[in-house]
Order: C-alpha cells, then structure tokens, then sequence
C-alpha cells in the first residue's frame, strides 16, 4: 500500500502529541496516512511494552491510519546502526510515502534527536539502488521521499511552517488520551511525571494555540524543514 503520509517516531506517542492533527487534516482531505514507531517505549516510567501496543493500536482506530509498525528498537539505547537503517529504508520502500514526517532535530528525550538522525539518514539511503532489501522475499524498488519535515516536541522550536488543525484538535487529544498509561487519566492513577499531570494538556493546547496564532487560526502544528521548501504559487502561503 502507497501511503501519501508517514510518521516516524522514536516512541508510540510521539506522533500523536506532535503530528497527528496534520495526519488527521491529510486523511480528511482523502489521503493515505501511517505511522512507524522505533520502540516500543518499554523505558517509559509509567506503562510496558504491551500497554502500549495495545494503547497505539487503539490510537491507529481513532485516527484512522492506513498503515502502523512498530520496529521493536530498544527504547533508550537503539543506534544509528546499518541494522536499525535498514529496518527503516524497508518501511519506505514498503510504503513509498511523498511526504515523511520525522522527531524533533534535538528535544529533551535523547531518543527524539537520534530518532531524527536515523530517520532523515534513512530516507535519503533509500533511495539508493545498491542498497538491496528484501520483503517477504521479493526484492524491494529504491524509493526516496519528494520532502522530510521535521515536528517540533517538547522543547519550543520556531517552525518554518504551520499547518491549521482547528477542526480536527478535539480527535487529537482524544488519540493522545488513547495511551491512557502515559497521560492523565483518572480513572487509571499512574506514577507522576512531566507529562501524566491533568495541566499537561493545557500546556499542549496553548502551544498549539499559539503556533495557529501566527497563521491567523485557532491551533496548529509547527513543523521544520530539513532543506528550503519549494511552492508553485506564492498565494499558497499564508
């Protein structure tokens, strides 16, 4: 399956806080969306490995992914390795997106800023014809993504762009709440941390709040580019 869209993220999570309402702006428009998770977050102080798959994979309904994988990289200690690039030029070259969004170029969490390495890296070593790769036996075409967008975290970034997800930000915080051991949740007390506190959401939507400021709507997603981007009409941008 060809997808228009693919995240790529350290941790099951990570894409919802930071991009899943651009992915959710995308999947209305009609386009194909996926998500690839390195780890499996098995580090995370609240939670397992198998809370999350399951919690990511109620996430996938919510959001109406097309495609989601996990690459069961070691949370915390996975590495810019030949083995961990070609799990990833794999998915590529297995969903052949456009458009590939990546963590965060440095962030508080040392695995969002290798995940961005290992990603970007990715992307362009896939589209290498004397790199070979294999699925399910039959050998895979070299693919390279037209653009890699990076999306911004926990720590505060000027993006070069901002998308508008106004209408869809009420099913992007009902997706982060989907990793109901990770966040707030009443009715499911966890251990605290920076992010399980009631106010971590309040904290979320002002961000939001404010990147959509600047673009002259209600909430947005800030993203920023790997190289200069490139537009056929300069009315496109707001």
């Amino acid at each position: 399956m060809k997808l228009d869209i693919l995240a790529i993220a350290a941790h099951p999570d990570d894409a919802e806080l930071s991009c899943v309402g651009t992915l959710l702006m995308a999947k209305k428009q009609g386009k194909k969306i996926g998500i690839v998770d390195l780890t499996q977050g098995e580090l995370g102080t609240n939670g397992t490995a198998e809370t999350r798959k399951v919690e990511a994979a109620e996430a996938a309904k919510i959001i109406g992914l097309d495609a989601r994988e996990n690459l069961a990289m070691p949370d915390g200690f996975f590495q810019n390795s030949k083995e961990n690039q070609i799990k990833i030029i794999e998915q590529i070259r297995k969903y052949q997106p456009d458009v590939v969004l990546i963590n965060a170029i440095s962030d508080r969490h040392p695995d969002h800023g290798k995940g961005a390495t290992i990603a970007k890296e990715a992307c362009f070593l896939a589209g290498l014809s004397k790199i070979e790769t294999t699925v399910a036996g039959a050998n895979q075409d070299k693919w390279r993504p037209k653009a890699v967008y990076h999306y911004i975290q926990d720590y505060y970034m000027k993006p070069d762009f901002i998308i508008d997800i106004s209408e869809v930000v009420d099913q992007k915080i009902e997706t982060i709440k989907a990793f109901k051991t990770q966040f707030f949740d009443p009715s499911n007390p966890n251990v605290k941390t920076p992010i399980s506190g009631e106010n971590f959401f309040d904290f979320l939507k002002g961000r939001w709040a404010d990147y959509g400021r600047y673009i002259g709507a209600e909430y947005g997603e800030g993203f920023v580019l790997t190289r200069p981007a490139g537009v056929k009409d300069i009315t496109d941008l707001i």
